[in-house]
């Protein structure tokens, strides 16, 4: 993940254009089927306008020396995102208001954007935008605004039934690890996993602009998602080592949500719980009043918590191979729960003689039971009203150290599994 992260890292992404196109097309080696979908420009999506699309060559400031000040081509963050192009000269005075810097952070590059209102700019440390001297300056940028189209990128697993996990990340961002690679890269992986295994959730993934491409995929979709997702998964700012993180969904009581804090609070129990009030990603849109689809977000450092965000110093030094596999590894165990969520009921009354089927010690000594607790603990809440999620909370084991213990007990006959049976589920 992270030599594909860093082969990725220099692509200029936005929300449209060829640099989308060409992290979807390398992402397609690694994800099976990826299907890359077009939405034109001036698409009607709910209360949006798909844009037209962007095409920058180069940008370059030059002062009063003739030395370049900035360039494109050292680095993509130092022309503002869909920079109208430009080719004019003026006074420090007036080249002012076109200039962005961070004075807290006067060795960062900021990232800045104007997506839906014609302008123009470069983005500089402030240490050098302090040094430039009173005279002359040439603004070049060789861009252009035009009726295209945005691209996405869909690729489907098929499970034994047709209720979906969705995972859904963003390929917009120019270069920043955390920010913008870290989540295309664990979805990439994660799809490599599930590939692997006989899914019973159909899973779908879906590499896409943020916040236009997922209200342009749900204008699109809505009515079979709604049909079919049970649990959807934001993934974004995975890479680092510092955080895990979890952002709720608007009412923080759907399925993914009780996955999500199970799965967190056994990797890490002082991980951070944000509310939907602190959303800022494409859960905004998933669980927007009118849609209600049961999405969470996970991470690591949350996005806007972090020093790096948004800036050149979001780069593949914060998101380490080590970050990226915790990252790899939480999603993966949240998408086991939903998995194997299910209610189970025991078939037999009192508890069962487990040491005749060699599932409880027959020597009885001090501390005999304690290797066995979670099995009787889960045997004691089997009544068919509580889910495998919400036994694991009540017991306080992780769900994926209890499913093996319902699928064994299932083959023993000592549980059945009620939703199979056909059951309506009963509210905990």
């Amino acid at each position: 993940m992270h030599a594909l992260g860093q082969e990725l890292f220099p692509v200029c992404r936005s929300l449209t254009g060829e640099g989308v196109r060409i992290t979807l097309r390398r992402l397609a080696d690694y994800v099976d089927g990826l299907v890359v979908k077009q939405v034109p420009s001036g698409e009607k999506v709910f209360d949006w306008t798909v844009p037209d699309e962007w095409r920058i060559s180069s940008g370059r400031l030059t002062g009063p020396d003739g030395k370049t000040v900035v360039d494109f081509a050292d680095n993509n963050l130092h022309v503002v995102g869909y920079s109208e192009p430009v080719d004019v000269e003026l006074d420090l005075e007036d080249l002012q208001p076109h200039l962005h810097s961070l004075p807290d952070q006067p060795d960062a590059i900021p990232y800045v954007t104007s997506y839906y209102r014609r302008r123009w700019g470069f983005c500089l440390t402030d240490t050098r935008r302090r040094e430039l001297l009173p005279g002359r300056y040439h603004a070049s940028i060789d861009s252009a605004l035009f009726p295209g189209h945005l691209d996405y990128g869909e690729a489907v697993i098929p499970g034994k039934t047709s209720d979906e996990i969705f995972l859904s990340t963003y390929v917009c961002h120019p270069s920043m690890a955390n920010n913008e690679l870290s989540g295309p890269l664990v979805a990439a992986w994660l799809h490599q996993w599930a590939r692997q295994r006989q899914m019973r959730h159909t899973l779908r993934f879906v590499f896409l602009p943020e916040t236009i491409g997922s209200i342009a995929y749900l204008a699109r979709n809505l009515a079979a998602m709604r049909r079919n997702v049970v649990a959807g998964f934001v993934l974004t700012c995975l890479g680092d080592d510092r955080a895990y993180s979890y952002l709720a969904s608007r009412e923080a009581n759907t399925l993914a949500d009780r996955a999500a804090r199970n799965v967190l609070s056994h990797i890490d129990p002082d991980y951070h719980h944000w509310s939907f009030l602190d959303r800022g990603s494409d859960e905004r849109q998933y669980c927007a009043p009118g849609i209600d689809l049961p999405f969470v977000s996970i991470m690591r450092s949350k996005y806007a918590t972090y020093p790096e965000y948004h800036t050149s110093l979001d780069d593949f030094s914060l998101v380490t191979p080590s970050g990226l596999a915790g990252g790899l590894y939480a999603v993966t165990r949240a998408v086991e729960a939903v998995e194997e969520n299910r209610r189970w009921r025991a078939t037999v009354l009192c508890e069962p003689q487990l040491g005749r089927r060699g599932l409880y010690p027959t020597l009885s000594t001090k501390g005999s039971g304690d290797t066995i607790r979670p099995m009787m603990n889960f045997l004691a809440y089997a009544d068919g009203k509580y889910d495998l999620i919400a036994i694991a909370d009540k017991i306080g084991v992780p769900v994926w150290e209890l499913a093996p213990i319902a699928a064994m007990l299932e083959r023993q006959g000592l549980v059945e599994n009620v939703d199979q049976a056909g059951e309506s589920p009963i509210a905990c």
